[in-house]
This record gives C-alpha cells, structure tokens and sequence, in this order.
C-alpha cells in the first residue's frame, strides 16, 4: 500500500514537472539545476494537497463542531498567508539557497571520513526493512525529536521570544499552524536535517514523514471540538489536547506569570507527553493566547509586522511593552 502510494506520487510528480516545472526553468535560465527543480516539486506537489485537505476537508469539521465563532477575519486571514508561504514551498526554496549547501557539504565530509548514516531498515531483517515499519518508525523518531524541540521553543527563554509569535493568535483554525517567526522554523527544519542525514532516511520517506506531521498538524490547530474519545486520544493528538497547549497561561506559562513551561508539546503522538509527564487531557476549551497580551503588548497584526516584532523581542526584550523584561 506504501510503496503504491510511493510510486503514484513519483508519476504525479514527473508530469507536474515536466508539464510546468521544467519549461518554467528553462525560461528563467535555470536549465542546469533541473535535478534541484525536481525535488522542488515534490514538495510544491505535497504542498498543494495539503492545502486542499486543509481548505475542503478540515474546512468541513469546523464548519461541524467548532469551538468558538471567528471573529478576526484579518488574523486568520494572515494565518492563510503564512500558510501558502510554508506549503507551497517558499521556506523550503529559502533553505535551499541557505542552509541545504552546509548540510550537503557535512554529508558529504562525513561520506569521506567513513561514517555513515544508521539505517532502520536493517535493525530487523524481515521485519524493519518492510516499508511501512521503516516510516512508522521513522515517523516516531521524528515526532520525539519534535517534542524535544518544542519543550526547548518554551524551555529557552530566547527560543521563545520567536516561538511566541505562533502562540500569539487567538483565534485558533486550520490556518494557524504555520504561524511562525522565519528564524524559528529555520531552527527547527535544521535540527530535523541533521537527523535525516544521521539515520540515513529515503528522500521519499522523508518526504511523507514531513507532509503527514504538517497535516495533523493542522487538524490539531483546527477550530474543531473534539479529543478523539479515551484510547484514540492518547494515540493521537486531537485538537482538544492541542488548543490546552495554547490556552493562556496554562498550555505554556504554567509555571506561574512570566515564567516558561507547559504541557501538551507532542505534535503526533502524546506517547511522549504520558512519558516525561507534560500530558493533560480533558480540560475544557480556554481561551488562547500569550499571558502578556492581556497586558498590552503587541504581536502585529501583518505578516511583516510580525517577523520584524519577532527580531526585536529576541534581540531587545524590554522593548516596546509593558512590564518590563521576562
């Protein structure tokens, strides 16, 4: 079923390049990185069914079960913004000028020097070298290094003046999960390369690994009421568990007013939450948001706005709100 799968997003993936990609690449002189523009649409292929599912089907479940009418059309709309920029591949064509030069060149010092990458597919002959084995532990892994990261993103006090723009929105949908500070999400696709060289991952694993996690990822920020009942909610992060990590002072300030912490920080699986002991579930809805909106301070409301607000509380926490330094 995987490898159908696979095999059906190859074909999809060479005609849209062939089709679109590759003239377009040639028009813009581009003609000597068509092996580049080809990786490019695979992800720009992920990126636009994920916009359906998002629009179409995830629209459908708010429209069912929401749990607070939209009263900041702007907001939301900014979040849609963010989210073309992410799915359509805009971030990654960034990473790729910047950052995928230095990754390829460590890749290729550690291929000279004789290490090479761990593979799961060989743990258990017969068994992990199956496809579907393989990506569901790959899709583990993965989702414990994201629950690493996250608990850093709240844990470091510096990490969170970046992190904070995606809790700022309060008015949670579809839309809000890419609501990130560029430096952020620079940080994070880094740290997730490093560990797709270490453990050796197919390009096409890979692939799916990130297009499944940014999907779910979606649904759990949705305006959606429902934790997927007793069993499925603790295998499965449901927006109910994932909208208590937003809620203002209780998903991320529960230490107290002006301190780090939280709970709720599994993107996938609360598996690591019920193991490090961040997990709670079946609180009802709260509001979302940053502790210190309440006091006045200021996220922007634009796209532009926001990242350039992001840089300066990194760079200059006492400026321009209330209250004084964290």
């Amino acid at each position: 079923m995987l490898d159908a799968l696979i095999d059906g997003f190859g074909l999809a993936q060479q005609a849209l390049f062939e089709g679109v990609v590759q003239p377009v690449m040639f028009a813009l002189g581009l003609g000597g990185r068509l092996e580049e523009g080809f990786v490019a649409t695979g992800w720009l292929l992920v990126g636009l069914v994920q916009l359906a599912v998002i629009a179409l089907g995830f629209g459908l479940l708010e429209r069912w079960r929401p749990v607070e009418p939209v009263l900041d059309r702007p907001a939301v709309r900014t979040d849609v913004v963010y989210t073309l920029i992410h799915r359509l591949g805009l971030v990654r064509l960034a990473l790729f000028f910047t950052l995928d030069p230095l990754w390829q060149a460590v890749s290729a010092w550690l291929g000279l020097h004789g290490l090479r990458p761990l593979s799961f597919e060989g743990l258990w002959p017969g068994v992990t070298d199956v496809a579907w084995v393989a990506f569901l532990l790959y899709l583990l892994l993965f989702d414990l290094v994201d629950y690493a990261l996250h608990r850093a993103q709240h844990g470091w006090d510096w990490w969170w003046q970046l992190h904070a723009l995606h809790h700022s929105q309060r008015q949670m949908t579809r839309w809000s999960d890419s609501r990130n500070h560029l430096l952020d999400d620079a940080l994070r696709d880094s740290a997730f390369v490093a560990v797709a060289l270490a453990v050796g991952i197919a390009p096409a694993q890979f692939v799916a690994v990130v297009a499944l996690t940014q999907l779910l990822e979606s649904l759990s920020h949705a305006n959606l009421r429902g934790d997927f009942g007793p069993v499925l909610g603790r295998l499965l992060v449901s927006p109910a568990f994932h909208r208590t990590h937003h809620a203002i002072g209780t998903g991320h300030e529960s230490h107290g007013p002006g301190s780090l912490g939280g709970c709720n920080y599994a993107v996938l699986f609360p598996v690591w939450d019920l193991l490090f002991g961040t997990a709670r579930f079946g609180r009802a809805p709260e509001p979302t948001g940053v502790r210190d909106q309440l006091d006045g301070r200021d996220y922007g409301r634009g796209f532009w706005a926001q990242q350039a607000l992001g840089l300066r509380r990194l760079f200059d926490r006492r400026a321009g709100w209330p209250g004084g330094a964290r």
